[in-house]
């Protein structure tokens, strides 16, 4: 089964978010030093936490890898990718790594 790495940004007090810097640097950081591991990726920008309901989150990345191999060799190399993160954020990112199910 395919493994997933989910990376969540809350929106939580004074917290913010750049888009733009996220959409056009951070992610090709990813695909630079993480790219060679991951089978695919999904950014959702938060719009809303249900109806009337402002979002928790800035934004959630998932990455699905093959295996827990893949997922540890895209940790390995993820040190810049990590480093980037006060460039467009405030937050304390939150991970979430699972298992998918078919």
């Amino acid at each position: 089964m395919a493994i997933t790495l989910q990376v969540l940004y809350p929106i939580a007090g004074d917290t913010h978010f750049d888009d733009a810097y996220y959409a056009s640097k951070h992610l090709d950081l990813v695909t630079e030093h993480m790219g060679s591991y991951i089978q695919d990726t999904v950014v959702t920008k938060g719009l809303a936490g249900g109806p009337d309901t402002p979002p928790a989150f800035h934004a959630t990345a998932t990455m699905v890898f093959a295996d827990q191999a893949a997922l540890d060799g895209a940790l390995a190399a993820a040190a810049p990718v990590l480093a980037d993160i006060p460039n467009f954020t405030n937050t304390a990112p939150q991970m979430l790594i699972g298992q998918t199910y078919s």
